[in-house]
């Protein structure tokens, strides 16, 4: 099932999408919902992203072909770091060249949607609080991330996390095609079976240290290709089984 936000008419709500159609819901997108009458064509709709997460708890160094690509050994356990939410935005959104940097870099990623609260989760049980899937870039200026020597700044940018185009909730996250394409051209490609951590493991990881919510987001790291964008570029991230997510940078 594909669940979206959207907006129509000038107002936001959520539905389930059925080919090129929207069935609208009613209700908390975490809580019951109920089908109303209302049908909506796609393209009559502007799709925001799919979550709005009290937080976004991101994955550093998770492919084993990205660790390869840049010399760095494989970590005994996972490097987490936070986006603010002040960093989503949705499919067709315009990702900000921010002033002081140089060099913005893309990050084509699996998102992680938590269905409801977590605390201490044992890897086995971790699935249960999966409510689906999503397509993420985690933008980051690549510039201040060697400067800083630490990841906050160069991740934290307003615009800095497209994520959608939706929350696909029927797709098993560990062996799916990951690809990233700059201008139309191929950047990235690999398989989340590249993981060195898995979903489960890395939702339990995350719940040891912080207590997760409905709606959070966990971006669970980028494989190799990573590289730079500039003003009037377009770039996708397109994982099977979810969908295709599309941004341009302004």
């Amino acid at each position: 099932m594909k669940l979206v936000r959207f907006q129509v008419d000038g107002r936001t709500t959520q539905g389930v999408l059925e080919r090129d159609e929207i069935a609208e819901l009613d209700g908390e997108l975490f809580g019951p919902l109920r089908t109303l009458s209302s049908h909506h064509a796609l393209s009559r709709v502007k799709l925001l992203a799919p979550c709005s997460p009290s937080k976004i708890v991101a994955v550093g160094l998770n492919y084993r072909d990205h660790a390869k690509e840049i010399g760095m050994p494989i970590p005994d356990s996972p490097i987490i770091f936070l986006k603010p939410p002040t960093t989503i935005i949705g499919p067709d959104d315009i990702i900000s060249y921010p002033a002081m940097s140089s060099q913005v870099d893309y990050e084509g990623e699996l998102g992680v949607v938590i269905r409801d609260r977590v605390r201490n989760v044992r890897p086995d049980r971790a699935r249960d609080h999966v409510f689906g899937y999503t397509c993420v870039n985690d933008v980051t200026a690549r510039d201040l991330q060697k400067k800083d020597g630490q990841w906050t700044r160069a991740k934290s940018f307003d615009t800095f996390c497209p994520v959608g185009p939706w929350i696909e909730t029927d797709v098993d996250p560990d062996d799916l095609l990951i690809e990233s394409y700059l201008n139309g051209v191929r950047r990235q490609s690999s398989r989340t079976s590249q993981f060195i951590f898995k979903v489960n493991d890395l939702i339990s990881f995350i719940s040891q240290i912080m207590t997760l919510y409905p709606g959070d987001l966990i971006i669970t790291g980028t494989p190799a290709g990573i590289g730079p964008m500039k003003p009037g570029d377009d770039i996708e991230v397109r994982i099977e089984g979810i969908g295709s997510l599309k941004n341009r940078m302004g």
